[in-house]
């Protein structure tokens, strides 16, 4: 029989990043496990993003705004580094209005119940005179990974409004090592050291809860598809189960 993991543990936890110890696992599972778990958790898990937004007088990125320092291309690159979470399954729209000589950040985006910004210290810009005006409408949406502008040019965008790249996933980071254990008199049995970081909006734990789930829901499928295993067949694995069972019994029985 495969061994399954017994124990998922958390060996480190700091601000958004976890290392966690997945054990044990049967040789060469942790390699398999591993990397199925590392490609959902960078790919597959949902977030939320700006993905366009309208400023004030301003119909195309390469522009500069009277009284702001930085040029629209700055602005649009500190806008994406805003981190949020969005509540609705549909686009949500957000407004900023600032005035006067100061420093524009996250937190002065005026939010709903809908939205909430993670990192309200972004900067965003640098307004430089008393009558300097700046006005932006910021569209939020859920998705998964990265998506670059390139692949939503066919989408119909209003003349004004800029299109930014999309950075939906929450997880920073992902990576793992692994390291034989020993489990009975085998000494190659697997451990995984996993570690997860993300950017705030989902803690980590719950980062790869969904991804197991996900993998989890995919195998499912397949399972159901393919249909249950014949019994001629299962009733010989199910023998070769019980027998090896019976030597485990008998080792132990010897031991003693």
């Amino acid at each position: 029989m495969i061994q399954l993991p017994e124990k998922i543990v958390v060996l480190k936890e700091e601000e958004h990043k976890v290392l966690f110890e997945i054990s044990p696992l049967y040789p060469g599972y942790g390699v398999t496990i591993g990397n199925a778990l590392r490609r959902v958790l960078l790919s597959s898990i949902e977030g939320s993003a700006i993905t366009t937004v309208k400023i004030k007088g301003i119909n195309h990125e390469f522009s500069t705004i009277d009284g702001v320092m930085e040029n629209v291309i700055e602005i649009l690159m500190n806008i994406k580094k805003i981190r949020l979470k969005s509540f609705s399954d549909e686009p949500v729209t957000l407004q900023l209005k600032a005035g006067g000589e100061k420093e524009v950040t996250a937190k002065d985006i005026k939010t709903t119940s809908d939205v909430e910004i993670t990192n309200k210290s972004q900067h965003i810009a640098t307004l430089t005179d008393k009558k300097s005006e700046l006005e932006i409408e910021f569209v939020i949406e859920r998705g998964i990974g990265y998506v670059p502008v390139e692949q939503r040019q066919k989408e119909k965008i209003s003349v004004g409004t800029l299109a930014i790249d999309a950075i939906f996933s929450p997880v920073r980071n992902a990576n793992f090592t692994v390291e034989n254990i020993r489990v009975g008199q085998r000494t190659d049995y697997n451990k995984i050291l996993l570690e997860v970081e993300t950017d705030g909006t989902v803690n980590p734990k719950n980062a790869l809860i969904r991804a197991v789930n996900i993998l989890v829901e995919q195998l499912s499928v397949m399972k159901q598809t393919l249909g249950e295993e014949s019994k001629e067949e299962r009733s010989d694995s199910e023998a070769e189960n019980a027998e090896e069972g019976k030597k485990k019994t008998t080792k132990t029985k010897k031991k003693k």
